[in-house]
């Protein structure tokens, strides 16, 4: 069976018709190991294959080189696909230094790279903004490298993009507190494009595919971790999970049309929080977390006049959680809640149970609804 027949987050892609691309954190990832290889063997490796997360190779030429007795850099020019990406054409560059054994791998902020500020971000303050999978892939890419060359791969990588901190005015990192330029992100290092139009449809064909096929439960996912959450919660079939990405209303409206018995939502606490104070297009661009709203859940919730005060004035969603989660205040599952009973109202009575299901970074489920 094809995967069009099957359905699911790669058969949407094809539909689409839409080139995915690579995000920043493979293109560091692409250029830690370029450079590394270079400072140990005097060459380097062009184009340069890496090993993304679900196991896929791709292969990158290099646009930048320089090898010195101290270090080696490598640049990759990020190619976003289709996707409408700021980061698109940017250059990033990863510099890689030899450390003492047993210093292991340490990440430093080159220019146009941003340093975490503010509390409430995956990543403690003073960091350089290089999140937590672009890092795991890079030591990943580093370790195998070493043991290749028999040596410890004890190494500083120094990750800058291009005009990075000009790009980042066009971000929110400014807004959280990320200051010095771009962030380096992904958790598959593929960017997936988003034409509204074509993208819209393709979530139609899912609802469509998975009807045909019998199924009673679907489930929409903002992206890939929240999809292996669901897999992991109902062992649900690849043809029932459809990638709504951030048109969560383009799922409702679709299923109150063409009703399946049991619909999960799933997706970060954050872009669900958007959905429970009625926004239906979950993209930062369109829509925002509202510390207000976070604030009043949390009050009904059982917040005191100083945690309601904290979360009005949390940094990120992220923040208004870990402070409620530290007081054995709900707010995961009062979002997740209030998520729901936004979706049956969108639904219009249509015959169809929803639960929705709040998860943070890591996939960890941090809230969830009965079903209703």
């Amino acid at each position: 069976m094809s995967s069009e027949a099957k359905g699911g987050r790669s058969a949407q892609l094809k539909h689409t018709g839409l080139r995915p691309g690579w995000t920043t954190g493979a293109c560091a990832t692409a250029a830690t190991t370029a450079a590394y290889t270079a400072l140990l063997t005097g060459d380097f490796p062009d184009p340069v294959t890496i090993t993304l997360p679900k196991g896929q190779t791709p292969s990158f030429a290099l646009a930048a080189e320089e090898l010195t007795d101290g270090y080696a850099m490598a640049g990759i020019v990020k190619d976003a696909g289709d996707d409408p990406d700021v980061t698109h054409g940017a250059l990033v560059r990863a510099t890689v230094r030899r450390l003492p054994a047993g210093a292991g791998v340490v990440f430093k902020a080159g220019p146009g790279v941003g340093t975490v500020t503010r509390p409430g971000l995956p990543l403690p303050v003073g960091e350089p903004a290089v999140n937590p999978v672009p890092r795991q892939m890079m030591r990943e890419h580093v370790t195998r490298i070493a043991e290749l060359h028999g040596t410890s791969g004890d190494v500083e990588i120094t990750v800058s993009v291009d005009h990075g901190e000009e790009i980042a005015r066009s971000t929110w990192n400014p807004r959280l507190g990320i200051l010095g330029g771009l962030s380096i992100l992904g958790t598959t290092g593929i960017v997936v494009p988003y034409s509204c139009s074509a993208w819209i449809d393709s979530i139609r064909r899912g609802v469509d595919v998975a009807r045909a096929a019998g199924r009673t439960h679907v489930a929409g996912c903002t992206g890939s971790t929240s999809e292996k959450t669901v897999v992991a919660e109902y062992g649900l079939p690849e043809d029932a999970l459809l990638d709504m990405g951030d048109f969560a209303g383009a799922v409702l409206k679709y299923v109150r049309r063409h009703p399946v018995d049991r619909l999960t939502v799933c997706g970060g606490f954050a872009k669900l929080s958007k959905l429970a104070a009625g926004h239906l297009d979950l993209h930062s661009a369109r829509s925002q977390v509202d510390k207000g709203f976070l604030a009043e859940l949390a009050r009904r919730g059982g917040a005191d006049e100083m945690l309601t005060a904290e979360v009005a004035g949390a940094n990120t969603g992220l923040a208004a959680l870990q402070l409620c989660q530290a007081a054995g205040v709900p707010l995961g599952d009062l979002v997740a809640t209030a998520a729901r009973d936004e979706a049956l109202a969108v639904l219009r009575g249509a015959p169809v149970t929803v639960d929705v299901i709040c998860i943070d970074r890591a996939g960890t489920v941090v809230g969830r609804s009965a079903p209703a």
